[in-house]
């Protein structure tokens, strides 16, 4: 990947040619017990996300999910277009710097989203990596869910430190799930 084109690495002229062009992830079928868990790991407690009594109250068919939620198809989309597409890249090496979330609707149960993932720009400072991607996230109606604009900083061919991937780990913090509310 070190070659130059016209001055720049082939990442870069790859990246920058890749402006404007969508990448689609699709199929991601909701379902309760995602939703569920998903809730206990964020530790939202509303109860619309573990009773169906308390989501209808609200005027839903069933459950709904915590508002960031869509992260989860966000995240899977992001991984893609990078294996797939914008290859060149450590994904743990990058850094995610910046999140706007606009939902359109409450996610629910028997959702089957996609994302449409854009590349909406790429420049380099100092050495680092600046990656815009919006992304829209529409239901099996293509009826839209959520729309984000995510920033992430990287640097090409970037390999993580064996011993720095160990350190951090170690210093991850664990708590027990917090049970639904009654």
């Amino acid at each position: 990947m070190g070659n130059t084109v016209n001055g720049a690495t082939e990442v870069t002229a790859l990246m920058k040619s890749l402006i404007g062009r969508h990448h689609r992830v699709t199929g991601y079928e909701v379902g309760r017990e995602k939703i569920r868990e998903y809730a206990r790991a964020v530790q939202d407690r509303h109860p619309a996300h573990y009773r169906k009594d308390a989501a209808a109250a609200l005027g839903y068919d069933g459950l709904i999910a915590p508002v960031t939620f869509v992260s989860i198809l966000g995240s899977f989309a992001i991984e893609e277009l990078f294996v797939r597409v914008l290859v060149g890249y450590d994904l743990s090496q990058m850094m995610h710097t910046d999140q706007q979330l606009i939902l359109h609707r409450p996610v629910q149960v028997g959702d089957r989203l996609n994302c449409d993932v854009c590349l909406q720009s790429f420049r380099q400072m100092g050495g680092t990596d600046i990656i815009v991607t919006e992304n829209l996230i529409t239901d099996q109606h293509e009826d839209p869910v959520a729309s984000t604009r995510t920033t992430l900083v990287a640097r090409t061919g970037g390999v993580a430190d064996p011993e720095l991937v160990r350190a951090v780990a170690a210093v991850m913090v664990h708590k027990a799930p917090t049970p639904p509310p009654r």
